[in-house]
């Protein structure tokens, strides 16, 4: 399921601000999200305070469903391609050993973990 964070991330950037804007503090952020519930569609927008910018409806926030799905899948694929190529010390050793070999290594990777 999306994750309010990144629908209000993306919302944020169509309208030329930033997901800098979010964060933790009522006194330091413009948008504050709080989630009392035990699952994540129970978070709601505790605080919005973002010059030039009305809140969202929840009808703005679902349009931006399907993007934040990609979104998120692309970034759990990246997470996992990470911690599959390994250490980037490895891996410029591994590089000036055999380049051909290391490319077969991460195309495989890439190969395993697509994206959206």
């Amino acid at each position: 399921m999306t994750q309010l964070y990144t629908k209000i991330k993306l919302y944020l950037e169509a309208n030329g601000k930033t997901e800098n804007e979010i964060g933790p503090s009522d006194t330091t952020s413009s948008v504050v999200l709080r989630n009392e519930g035990a699952l994540p569609s129970e978070a709601y927008i505790h605080k919005w305070d973002v010059s030039g910018l009305a809140q969202p409806t929840v009808e703005q926030l679902n349009s931006y469903t399907s993007d934040a799905d990609t979104f998120e899948s692309n970034e759990a694929v990246r997470r996992t391609r990470k911690a599959a190529y390994g250490d980037i010390g490895d891996q410029l050793d591994e590089i000036f050993k055999d380049i051909d070999a290391w490319k077969t290594r991460i195309q495989s990777i890439k190969n395993e973990n697509t994206k959206s």
